[in-house]
């Protein structure tokens, strides 16, 4: 039994709907007699005629069914192709993103919004996580990249730096170091602080008591909380000061100020499997590094 290849079938298409085989071949880009012969091995396979051929060019019934068929066929073919290719554009397919919440605080949702707007057939969720859980989730395949603070994996993840960040001084309005514009880490070791568990992100924990080691003391943590938003209202509640990435200034409360610490910064790096190729996940990064490259206020 003969099978006819898309070829054979692009060629009847055209023949068909022309009822031409000259305007037929100009149409598919080929002389008029390889046109015919195709159509005559089309035939000689399918073991029937397919076209009444004298003054006019007349399909046959079995022509007719097979110009249905033949139609539902490429245009298949052709979506797939399409898929095929928007995916490997990145344009197409599921991206699951974790993110701590700090930096959902940054330009990242700009990013998201842009993405989804231009990429909508791609099935976009978005995990809120602290650091080690995302890290965990990435590892075990639950999401494809995670954005992580302070923390540079090993494989079999693959790390690339996003943005840095200066650290600020939070601090109650009527706080005496409130007055000055700027103000040294060491100004506020003698401060009960208002911090956030070591265990949901030890290595940007180490990193703001690391700063304070410099300064010469040892943070006194009075108070702990998981969410940014609950460490400021602490703050503001006059329960102790504490240091936070800037993107926290995003919080405009009158009760609260922040306050730059002079050559303090932090970091944000992406991560994702080191041998999983996702042109979605690449496409993505791409994007949200364009967005946090944009200076803000």
């Amino acid at each position: 039994m003969h099978t006819p290849d898309l070829r054979q079938l692009r060629y009847f298409v055209a023949v068909a709907e022309e009822l031409h085989f000259g305007r037929a071949a100009e149409r598919v880009g080929i002389a008029q007699p390889p046109l015919t012969q195709q159509i005559q091995k089309l035939e000689a396979g399918l073991g029937c005629r397919l076209f009444e051929r004298g003054r006019k060019t007349v399909l046959t019934d079995g022509g007719a069914a097979l110009l249905e068929e033949a139609r539902r066929i490429l245009a298949q073919v052709d979506r797939a192709v399409e898929v095929t290719r928007r995916a490997a554009r990145g344009q197409t397919g599921v991206l699951r993103v974790g993110a701590p919440p700090s930096v959902l605080l940054t330009a990242l949702p700009i990013a998201i919004r842009k993405y989804r707007r231009r990429f909508p057939e791609v099935q976009f969720t978005l995990r809120e996580m602290s650091t080690s859980a995302i890290e965990d989730a990435v590892r075990r395949e639950e999401i494809d990249l995670g954005f992580l603070r302070e923390t540079r994996p090993g494989p079999p993840l693959a790390s690339r730096m996003m943005f840095e960040e200066p650290v600020v001084a939070v601090l109650p309005a009527a706080h005496p170091l409130a007055a000055r514009r700027t103000i040294t880490l060491a100004s506020m070791r003698v401060e009960p602080f208002v911090f956030f568990p070591r265990q949901l992100g030890p290595a940007f924990y180490d990193r703001l008591t690391g700063f304070c080691a410099q300064a010469g003391f040892a943070p006194h943590v009075v108070q702990e909380a998981t969410q940014w938003q609950t460490v400021v209202s602490f703050v503001e509640a006059g329960m102790g000061v504490s240091l936070a990435p800037g993107c926290v200034r995003r919080f405009r409360w009158k009760g609260v100020v922040y306050r730059p610490l002079p050559r303090l910064a932090t970091a944000v790096c992406s991560c994702v499997r080191a041998e999983v190729s996702s042109s979605t996940a690449a496409e993505f990064l791409r994007m949200a590094q364009a967005e946090f490259a944009q200076p803000r206020r």
